[in-house]
């Protein structure tokens, strides 16, 4: 095996160990989420253990990164983003960005007349570009209304709700961190 491919496979083991704790999750939490046993897990995070094509694709599934990223494979020359958009919530957000890091998303926040907000918090900070619609925005006990070309950056610690202004659906440029991906994106609705 040539260096480059050696040096690939042996930074899987870390990548995998990065994106874990990047999403707080333990091994025993991984564990249960993918069925594969916290031993393996901790053996293939540590490099004492090659990864399978049956380990990797659970966890790639879960971390929402493509296999070859997983990998360290090659980029293969094509720049564009694969746009694959997630309905959470009634609101579509559209990935702009590539899984690690800072994640940037287009989002679709349609009106749902009558309802009340519902604050959130989590860890990190967001950053929201208001591209179409009015956007209201409570912070703690405030509401500020951004329109079109209009932008806010605000701590997440801080109880926060998004959505439309008026009737219309708002269109936005949202930035995050993977804490807020995370809360976004990956938790369960109960």
């Amino acid at each position: 095996m040539n260096k480059a491919k050696q040096d690939r496979l042996e930074a899987v083991g870390p990548r995998l160990r990065e994106l874990r704790r990047r999403r707080g999750l333990t091994l025993a939490g991984l564990a249960e989420e993918t069925g594969i046993n916290e031993s393996t897990l901790s053996r293939l995070e540590g490099g004492t253990r090659k990864p399978t094509l049956e380990m990797l694709l659970p966890l790639a599934e879960l971390y929402a990164v493509p296999l070859d990223e997983l990998v360290g494979a090659p980029r293969t020359g094509d720049p564009r983003i694969h746009l694959k958009p997630v309905v959470r919530d009634g609101i579509t957000y559209v990935p702009l960005s590539r899984p690690g890091g800072a994640q940037a998303h287009k989002l679709l926040i349609p009106p749902s007349p009558g309802t009340q907000p519902e604050l959130k918090t989590h860890d990190g900070f967001e950053w929201v570009y208001v591209l179409a619609g009015r956007l209201r925005l409570v912070l703690g006990e405030k509401t500020v209304v951004l329109k079109s070309g209009e932008a806010a950056e605000f701590d997440t610690h801080v109880p926060h709700w998004l959505g439309p202004d008026d009737e219309r659906t708002v269109e936005l440029l949202v930035l995050f961190g993977p804490q807020g991906e995370r809360a976004h994106l990956k938790a369960r609705t109960t």
